[in-house]
């Protein structure tokens, strides 16, 4: 049963938010049209992983994302508004691509959420202009994470790339070509070896990419094409099994890493 105490309470947590809100998001400062939106992309279990929020008292969920700052680069943005919205600091984010339909934002979706949170009608028409997004991607190690919502959300989770929840907006477009993009890539670098501990198995690293390509790999190509690269040390300790079973770890060689920062390394055609 409500007492007293409790409604005011609610109502004070309601005003408190619409403040809140109102202080972050100072339209005036605010360069009108344009937002970012972030794919941050982890592994675990064998399963790729995408960082996504749930609006506050809906059950609307989305990719973190906001607004630039008139006078803030747009790369320093997508890294403000990644800590804002999720508490994860990143030094870098790569730009990837650039959405513009304009049907890509459903007006009635928006302006029903955002009356839960706040009824600022200036706000309101503010947020349902034409917005172009731009897309930032980022590989991580989710057991270095600790991602926490926002005062907009009631949840900041990882789900898995093929149990994703319906996403607002055109979210799933947005993560579908980021997914997109990583395969590209691909075949210039090893760059999703972020995903990994310090020390893995050729297995496990042929796992991971299975993940990305969702496809099969046969083991002896794969590790042959692997280890050709010449990036990776692998180390004198072995994993517990069998004396002759026990697969050798490997680490990467990062000062040979970088020398194929720019060279297409051929490793799927």
């Amino acid at each position: 049963m409500c007492t007293n105490h409790t409604i005011i309470f609610y109502i004070l947590a309601k005003k408190i938010k619409r403040m809140s809100f109102k202080k972050q998001f100072n339209i005036d400062k605010l360069l009108p049209g344009q937002s970012i939106d972030c794919v941050i992309i982890g592994y675990d279990l064998e399963e790729l992983y995408i960082l996504v929020l749930k609006w506050k008292e809906t059950d609307n969920w989305s990719l973190p994302g906001g607004f630039i700052y008139i006078d803030e680069d747009m790369d320093s943005a997508a890294v403000r508004i990644l800590k804002d919205r999720t508490g994860l600091e990143m030094l870098f984010l790569d730009q990837f691509h650039t959405f513009g339909n304009k049907d890509r934002r459903s007006k009635n979706n928006l302006t029903n959420s955002l009356e839960i949170i706040n009824r600022n009608k200036e706000l309101m028409q503010w947020f349902k202009q034409r917005f172009i997004s731009t897309g930032y991607l980022s590989l991580v190690n989710i057991d270095r994470c600790n991602p926490k919502p926002d005062v907009f959300s009631d949840a900041c989770e990882w789900k898995p790339v093929n149990k994703l929840p319906k996403l607002i907006f055109d979210h799933d477009a947005i993560v579908k070509k980021a997914l997109e993009h990583i395969r590209i890539h691909l075949n210039y670098l090893p760059v999703f070896i972020s995903l990994l501990p310090e020390k893995f198995t050729m297995k496990a690293l042929q796992k991971l990419y299975e993940s990305i390509l969702q496809k099969k790999l046969d083991r002896g190509n794969f590790q042959k094409k692997m280890l050709k690269m010449g990036v990776f040390i692998r180390l004198e300790k072995q994993l517990d099994g069998g004396a002759h079973k026990a697969p050798y770890l490997y680490k990467l060689d990062k000062e040979k890493y970088r020398d194929l920062n720019t060279k297409d390394i051929g490793i799927f055609s």
